[in-house]
């Protein structure tokens, strides 16, 4: 990645777009701890964010991946309080959970599981969410609502961070949106601005021959 500057504001949903190999796993990997930055600063709240993945989340840095993190062989219940914020906090975020406590994850449908690594990550209360392609594979109306708590979490004040191969589905609730291509920032703005400028986010995507 060659110098990339992204602010996610607390409150907001910014969306990272970009074909795939643009880099953007990568970048949330990075700001996660999970990969070690080679240059130049993260700051949380205006102080550096450093050291492991484990350290930052101390720090409120949440991170769903796109392998939907959960531990198949507990129930729903047990992967919940495996949580930093517990059972009741998760419910409170994902209701639809509460019918599944004792269910082995394993055996969860795909948006099931996707929404346990959701309430999971936002039992803890995080200050910065970041997630990793959370439509991947699953149903409209799954993505639907599970767009609904992201949006329904930024407006409580956390800041969200989401990459989004799908382009269209990120700009239905994102604030503010910023597109890589071969790990540099190629277009950035608001929701609004990018929309106005489909043209040339369908040129980013087409260069590499991705749909949007």
């Amino acid at each position: 990645m060659h110098d990339l500057e992204l602010e996610v504001p607390a409150g907001e949903v910014v969306a990272l777009l970009g074909p795939n190999g643009a880099g953007k796993t990568t970048t949330l990997s990075t700001i996660a701890g999970h990969i070690q930055e080679l240059g130049g600063t993260i700051t949380l709240d205006g102080e550096p964010l450093r050291g492991a993945a484990h350290r930052r989340a101390q720090r409120g840095v949440a991170y769903i991946t796109e392998e939907r993190s959960v531990f198949h062989r507990l129930s729903t219940r047990d992967n919940l309080r495996l949580g930093a914020g517990g059972i009741q906090a998760a419910l409170q975020h994902v209701p639809e959970l509460e019918p599944l406590l004792g269910r082995r994850a394993g055996l969860l449908s795909g948006g099931e599981q996707q929404f346990l690594a959701l309430a999971r990550a936002l039992a803890a209360q995080p200050r910065l969410l970041l997630i990793d392609e959370l439509s991947l594979g699953l149903a409209p109306m799954i993505v639907t609502r599970l767009f609904d708590i992201v949006r329904a979490t930024a407006s409580q004040g956390t800041a969200v961070l989401i990459v989004e191969q799908y382009a269209h589905r990120a700009l239905e609730i994102a604030d503010s949106v910023y597109v890589m291509r071969r790990g540099r920032i190629e277009l950035a703005g608001s929701a609004a601005q990018v929309q106005d400028r489909l043209g040339e986010l369908r040129g980013i995507y087409l260069s590499t021959k991705q749909p949007l």
